[in-house]
Formats: C-alpha cells, sequence, structure tokens
C-alpha cells in the first residue's frame, strides 16, 4: 500500500509559501580553537607594560601550538575613578593597571587603545600578521563604562542616574562591578545609543578587519537589542562570530543563541564525573538545542578556576583539555595559566587568587612542558580529523569502569572514524573493557580493525566488540583513528 501513495500523492492540500532565504556560517563558526592572553603581560622583561609589538612576537608561538583564534580582553582605555586594585580591591594603589572590563578614561573609549599597548595601527599590524599565520584575532566586545568614560560626560542621557546624582554600578551576581556604569539600553534616547554601539563594533570589523567578537556578559543587557545588532552587523559583513560569554540559567543562554550568537561558553568547565559529562553531551546534541546552539567548551577562563583545577596534578590539566577538544569541535584556554597549571584561588571562591585581571604577569614564553607538547599535539589531530570538527556526532560507547570514559566520532561520510578513551581519575592507572559501536561502523564482531593512537603512533588490531584498555594518569587518554 506504501508505494501507490508514494507514487500518486492527493495534492488537494498542497500549498507554497514565499521563498525564504537562509545563511549558512562558514565554517570557523562551528570548528575553533581558541588561546587567550593579556596583551599587557605580553612583554619579555619583567616588570614592563606589554604592547600589540609584543604580542605580535608571540604570533608563531600560538600558531605552532595550532590555535586559529587569539581572544584578546578588551584593549581599550582603562579608568582611573573606581579603579579596582589587586585582587579586585576596591580601592587601586599607586601603580595599580586596573581592569581591561573598566573601558573608558580621559585617553577615549570603545574606539581607543590603551595608549601603554600601542596605537590603531599597531594593532592593524598585529591582526594581519595573525592572519597570514592562519590566527583571527577575536576582540572583547564589553557594553559597559567607567565613570571616567567620555560617555559618561558627552552622553549622560545613557546612563540611569540616582536623584544624588550618581549611578548604581554593574553587577553579575554574585560579582560586583564598582568601576564600571551599567549602560541604560531603555535611555530615552535609546535609538542614538544602541546607533553608537553598532557604530562601535562596525568600527573594529571595517578599520582593524575584526571578523569575531567574544561579548562579554551578553546575558545583562535586553535580548531584542543583540537579535538586532547581530542582524545589523552581519547585513553588511555576514561572516562575522559572535562568541556568547554567558555563564548564565540555560534559558537564558539558549535566548541568546536564538537572538544570533554563533557560539556559546558552556557548563563543561564544572562537567568532571562520568555521568556528568554523558549527561551534559546528549542534552547538546540529543535535543532541540543541537539546532540553535552551539557549545565552546573552556577547562578555565580568567572569571573562573574551577574547584577542579584547584591544586591538582597534571593529569587533570591534560584530560580536561582532550575532553573539551574532542567532545566539543570548538574549545578555549586561558593560555598561560592553563600552561603554568597556575591554580592558587581565592579561599573558598572559583577565582584565581592574584588574578591577572588586576596585574600585569610575567610569562615565560619560551617554556616547553608535557602539557604543552600535548595541547599542541590534539590541535594538530584535530585540524587533520574532520570527525573531530563537529560536536553533534558524539556516540558514547560503554565500559565497565566508571572513571574510563569512551565515545566515537565519525565524519558525514564515515571516512573518518575516531575513538576517544580517557581515564578521569587522576591518581591511579584504570583498567577497563570497552564495546566498540559496531553498528555505527557497520561491520560484524570477528571483523578485525586497526586502531591507531594518534597521539602516541601505537596501534592495535581488534577483531572482538568488547576490547581491553589500561590507562595511566601520565598519559590519561587514547585518540584513536579507526581503520576497518
Amino acid at each position: 500500500m506504501q508505494h501507490i501513495f508514494t507514487n500518486y500523492p492527493t495534492r488537494i492540500l498542497a500549498n507554497s509559501s514565499h521563498e525564504l532565504k537562509v545563511y549558512v556560517d562558514r565554517k570557523k563558526a562551528l570548528f575553533s580553537t581558541w588561546y587567550e592572553f593579556f596583551p599587557r603581560s605580553a612583554a619579555q622583561e619583567k616588570g614592563k607594560h606589554g604592547t600589540f609589538k609584543d604580542c605580535e612576537k608571540l604570533l608563531p608561538r600560538v600558531a605552532a601550538m595550532g590555535f586559529d583564534t587569539l581572544y584578546f580582553p578588551p584593549i581599550h582605555p582603562i579608568g582611573e575613578v573606581n579603579r579596582k586594585g589587586k585582587n579586585n580591591a576596591t580601592n587601586a594603589e599607586p601603580g595599580d593597571v586596573g581592569s581591561p572590563w573598566g573601558i573608558g578614561s580621559q585617553f577615549g573609549g570603545h574606539k581607543a587603545t590603551h595608549p601603554e599597548l600601542g596605537s590603531i595601527a599597531d594593532f592593524k599590524s598585529l591582526v594581519k600578521t595573525a592572519k597570514s599565520l592562519g590566527i583571527e584575532v577575536a576582540m572583547d566586545y564589553a557594553l559597559q563604562a567607567a565613570p571616567d568614560h567620555p560617555y559618561v560626560k558627552d552622553f549622560p542621557q545613557w546612563f540611569k542616574w540616582r536623584p544624588d546624582g550618581t549611578v548604581q554600578y554593574a553587577e553579575n551576581p554574585p560579582k560586583k562591578y564598582q568601576d564600571i556604569q551599567p549602560i541604560y539600553f531603555e535611555s530615552g534616547d535609546w535609538k542614538n545609543l544602541w546607533k553608537e554601539l553598532l557604530d562601535v563594533a562596525l568600527f573594529w570589523v571595517e578599520e582593524c578587519d575584526i571578523s569575531v567578537f567574544r561579548v562579554d556578559n551578553p546575558h545583562t543587557k535586553p535580548f531584542y537589542f543583540w537579535g538586532w545588532l547581530i542582524a545589523e552587523v552581519k547585513k553588511k559583513h555576514p561572516d562575522v562570530l559572535f562568541l556568547a560569554e554567558a555563564f548564565t540559567r540555560p534559558k537564558i543562554m539558549h535566548e541568546l543563541a536564538k537572538q544570533g550568537f554563533t557560539q556559546s561558553y558552556t557548563y563543561y568547565t564544572w562537567r568532571n564525573t562520568k555521568a556528568e559529562l554523558i549527561e551534559y553531551m546528549n542534552e547538546l546534541t540529543q535535543t532541540e538545542q543541537r539546532d540553535f546552539f552551539r557549545p565552546n567548551f573552556w577547562p578555565n577562563t580568567p572569571d573562573i578556576l574551577p574547584y577542579a583545577l584547584q591544586s591538582s596534578n597534571e593529569s587533570v590539566y591534560l584530560h580536561k583539555y582532550f575532553l573539551a577538544a574532542t567532545l566539543s569541535s570548538s574549545v578555549g584556554i586561558y593560555g598561560p595559566v592553563y600552561e603554568y597549571m597556575i591554580s592558587e584561588a581565592m579561599p573558598g571562591k572559583e577565582e584565581y587568587h592574584n588574578s591577572e585581571k588586576y596585574e600585569v604577569a610575567h610569562w615565560d614564553w619560551t617554556i616547553q612542558n608535557k602539557l604543552i607538547t600535548l595541547i599542541t599535539r590534539i590541535n594538530k589531530i584535530r585540524h587533520e580529523q574532520p570527525s573531530l570538527q563537529q560536536t553533534n556526532n558524539v556516540k558514547f560507547c560503554d565500559t565497565d569502569n566508571d572513571q574510563v570514559l569512551a565515545f566515537y566520532k565519525f565524519d558525514d561520510a564515515k571516512q573518518d572514524e575516531t575513538l576517544m578513551i580517557c581515564n578521569l581519575d587522576p591518581y591511579y592507572m584504570k583498567q577497563a573493557w570497552v564495546q566498540l559501536p559496531l553498528k555505527e561502523l557497520g561491520i560484524h564482531e570477528g571483523h578485525q580493525v586497526k586502531v591507531i593512537d594518534l597521539i602516541t603512533g601505537n596501534s592495535y588490531l581488534w577483531d572482538k566488540e568488547w576490547n581491553f584498555v589500561e590507562l595511566h594518569p601520565t598519559l590519561p587518554f587514547h585518540l584513536f583513528k579507526i581503520q576497518k
């Protein structure tokens, strides 16, 4: 009967609609590898404020590690009124540099660069050199103002004033930003305000060839504003991408994605056990979220030192990056801090002690340790294996050990198939039997497959459905390429 309905369909209810245009994002929207550092900490000489020229010298290192997106915190002048001191102190001492997110001073606002970093021309040179190395520079788009930002004096109507002439400082509970005045998006002069904020984004796109923005705290601004702004930017520059820094409630994160954000930070930062990771990945890839929400997995950020990384050993840093880089097709790290395995926290908080957000740090950019070597290797493999360049293609495999996580990925044509196996215990060697996904592989038990560990180069021949693995914390994972 089915062939009758298929071959002779009834058309009495057929209808048509007007044509709808669909825009397909460029590949970086789906697949990207992010590295973050503070430009002011790029100087080779200790105690010296870094410059864009210093950053330019570090680009070959970033490229050699396999990162294709370099994200800078705000590069604008930093406010002097209510400037933050070290460790988020509300009173700055002489010489304190303040938080880059306290934007605006006598030296300019959102269309200016910090005078100690260099000029607009210096920044343009940096962006151009980065592109020649296959790196896109991502700018921080932070819509807020220090009390001495030019906006406050020139456009006081863009802020909500108390009867006593003060403005309530910005908050993102439980965090308080005494050095920032929130912009009043519902101002009576909102049309001119919104136009100016759009002009800020377009300035950097058109003047400095910026095509990626990391957006600071978008969940504290109106949804409608973001839908409008992103649409307006994409009318002229459709390839510009927006990453939402919104560690907030799921529905809010989802709405930001529906308003046009290309990618979003996620809860991966706090998912540690096998059950938590599987549940979260299934939520991202097996529900309606897969249709509108693109995750970007960051094990750490300047704002967040998760408890899992506090006083942790090398194995934790290894497996957290490995899982972020293989579960998600977009991944990022707050670079030198992660490489150095800095883990000293503010007591009882998920925040770095002596945070680089409030002071200039000095890093040995020539360091080459095991963690850097393996991050570099993983990034290289990600760029070589199409199966690792998307997120929704993950299938978890059964193991007989709750500390061993295994999952399979494949490209659209199943010409590239990979199997990742990870020991989540940072202290002890773990053994496990792992079930191969025979149905997905299109083979039966007894069919011999060769699995090649792309990390070590070792290979094994398997012809059973269940196969034995042993993983030590010193190298807690396999990244197998499957050859049938």
